[in-house]
């Protein structure tokens, strides 16, 4: 809204008016201040300026009152949120919302931990748990067995660890272009980077959760003469936690393809610049 659209500057009927002489009712009268003028005006009036002051102050204490009460409902909105009484927001997908708990607390290495005992923190705790589980890192052997230990619950690290190494086995390595240690041959650049694109508690409870992570993620090895050039993929995991030794762990996780929108006719970035950027931005730690 304009300025000149603002009520109450000249355009509301009553408003005050572009001469400064003008006096009550527009009949540019002289008016004649006797002894106790408080009383009139020498016409038997009240004199304007007291009517005005008198709007005037009414409408700064409407002004007061209507901002006190929408300070209250605003601290009300907020104490809502935590459980005061509100109705919760209905089961489906929702935007990333203040829950007045810190999602993470901290790091177990490069990994987010900590996370909230609540549906929102097996959220989290599952999105940033997809990101490590199909990281670069998970293909070096000297980094795996330290990831499987963060992520998964003590009674499934052996078993999962074995089952990790066979599938990343050396075979699987060269097909990739990478070393027995998981590293790419001089002068290329690996890479495999998740970005969740959104999280679905299907099961919660105090001490489980089942939560599917609707990913998206670049994956193949940079450079000139590459045989497995960078690509994208779209994938849905699905992560069973528990909730164990105060944070969240994973049981088991299982990955499907999709759902995957219409590629666009975007010309494709080069090798040196697909590098260059994994090297120059860095990961997310991944809340709700």
């Amino acid at each position: 809204m304009s300025q000149g659209d603002e009520r109450g500057y000249g355009d509301e009927p009553g408003g005050r008016t572009d001469d400064a002489y003008s006096t009550l009712g527009g009949t540019r009268q002289t008016r004649t201040r006797l002894p106790g003028g408080d009383e009139g005006d020498g016409y038997g009036r009240r004199p304007a300026r007291n009517s005005r002051s008198l709007v005037m102050i009414v409408g700064v204490v409407v002004l007061l009152i209507a901002a006190i009460a929408f300070a209250n409902q605003s601290g009300n909105g907020d104490e809502g949120s935590g459980g005061s009484g509100k109705e919760p927001p209905a089961a489906g997908a929702g935007p990333t919302a203040a829950t007045g708990t810190k999602p993470v607390q901290g790091k177990n290495g490069t990994i987010a931990s900590g996370f909230a005992h609540d549906e929102q923190g097996a959220q989290s705790a599952a999105a940033n748990y997809a990101v490590a589980l199909v990281s670069a890192e998970i293909l070096q052997p000297d980094r795996r067995g330290v990831i499987v230990r963060q992520i998964f619950i003590a009674e499934r690290v052996g078993e999962l660890e074995a089952k990790f190494n066979q599938a990343y086995s050396k075979d699987f390595l060269d097909k990739v272009g990478l070393d027995a240690n998981g590293n790419a041959a001089e002068g290329m650049t690996y890479v495999s980077r998740t970005a969740p694109v959104g999280t679905k508690a299907v099961a919660y409870s105090a001490e489980s959760a089942t939560v599917e992570v609707w990913c998206t993620g670049v994956f193949g090895t940079a450079g000139v003469s590459s045989t497995n050039p960078v690509s994208n993929d779209w994938f849905t995991m699905t992560l069973k936690l528990q909730w164990a030794g105060n944070d969240w762990k994973v049981d088991s996780f299982s990955q499907k393809e999709g759902p995957a929108p219409v590629n666009t006719d975007r010309t494709a970035s080069n090798a040196d610049e697909i590098a260059k950027a994994v090297e120059e931005y860095g990961g997310f730690t991944y809340a709700r």
